[in-house]
C-alpha cells in the first residue's frame, strides 16, 4: 500500500497490521476510535484490497483475499435508538472472513461477522451483531437488521429486508423484495404497550419467493416453498408448498 500519514502513524503505533501484498487505496479513511474514544486495532490480510473512499473503523479484521469495494464502510459503531435500546457508539470487532467480497457502497456495522467466500451486494446494510455463514450471497440494496443470523450457502436476492433477530438456515433461498416483520402490533418507543419481538424463522433449505411477506413469529419449515407474492400468517410445514394471501397449501383450493 501507499501509506498516507494517517495510516503510517497507526502502523507505527502498532494499531494497524497490513500484509505486505495487501492493497489499500490512498483515499481510504481510517477511524480507530469509536464514539466513546476507545481505539481498536485493525488487521488486513494477505491479498486483501480496500477500495477508494472506503471507511475502515477500529476493530476491523479483514481475512485473506477480502475485497472491499469503493465507498464501503466496515465497522461503523451504532448510535441512537435501535431495537428498543439507545446505543452510544461503542465499537466492536468486525470480521470479514477469507475471500469475502463487499461490493461498492455496502455498510457493515461494528460487531458483524461475515463468513468465508460470502459476497455482499452494492449498498447493502448489515447492522450490529449480524452473523453470516460461509459461501452465502446477499444481493444489492438489502437491509439485514440487528442480530440476525444467516447460515451457509444462503442466497438472498436484492431489495429484501430481514428484520432483527431472524434466523435463516443453511441452503435457504430468499427472493427479491421479501418483507419480514417482528412486531405484530407495530409499536415503537412505547414501553408500556410493547410486547416481545417475534421474528420469523426460515429453516434449512426453505425457499421464499419474490415479494413474499412473513408476519411475526412464523416458521418456514425445512425444505418448504413459499410462492411469489404470498402473505404468510402461520407456520409452513417442512417440505410443503404454499402460496396465496394468506398463504395456504395449493393456495387454499381443495
Amino acid at each position: 500500500m501507499m501509506a498516507t500519514p494517517q495510516w503510517a502513524d497507526a502502523i507505527e503505533r502498532g494499531l494497524v497490521q497490513i500484509a505486505q501484498d495487501a492493497v489499500v487505496h490512498p483515499t481510504a479513511v481510517l477511524i480507530l476510535a469509536d464514539r466513546t474514544g476507545q481505539e481498536r486495532p485493525v488487521s488486513i490480510g494477505a491479498h486483501a484490497r480496500v477500495g477508494a473512499f472506503t471507511v475502515v473503523h477500529g476493530g476491523t479484521i479483514l481475512g485473506e483475499d477480502v475485497e472491499v469495494g469503493h465507498g464501503g464502510v466496515v465497522g461503523e459503531p451504532e448510535t441512537g435508538y435501535a431495537l428498543r435500546a439507545h446505543h452510544d457508539g461503542h465499537g466492536a470487532d468486525t470480521v470479514l472472513g477469507d475471500g469475502v467480497v463487499l461490493r461498492a457502497g455496502a455498510v457493515v456495522y461494528a460487531g458483524a461477522r461475515v463468513g468465508a467466500r460470502t459476497a455482499i451486494g452494492h449498498h447493502t446494510l448489515l447492522r450490529t451483531g449480524v452473523r453470516i455463514g460461509d459461501d452465502s450471497q446477499l444481493g444489492h440494496l438489502m437491509t439485514v437488521e440487528r442480530d440476525t443470523v444467516i447460515g451457509d450457502r444462503v442466497r438472498c436476492s436484492p431489495l429484501t429486508h430481514l428484520t432483527a433477530q431472524m434466523h435463516i438456515g443453511d441452503d435457504a433461498f430468499i427472493g427479491a423484495r421479501v418483507g419480514t416483520i417482528n412486531d405484530k402490533h407495530l409499536i415503537w418507543r412505547d414501553p408500556d404497550r410493547q410486547e416481545p419481538l417475534r421474528p420469523p424463522r426460515v429453516e434449512a433449505g426453505a425457499k421464499v419467493g419474490t415479494g413474499v411477506v412473513l408476519l411475526p413469529g412464523v416458521v418456514i419449515g425445512a425444505g418448504a416453498l413459499v410462492g411469489a407474492g404470498s402473505l404468510v400468517t402461520r407456520d409452513v410445514a417442512p417440505g410443503s408448498t404454499v402460496f396465496g394471501s394468506p398463504a395456504r397449501t395449493n393456495g387454499g383450493r381443495s
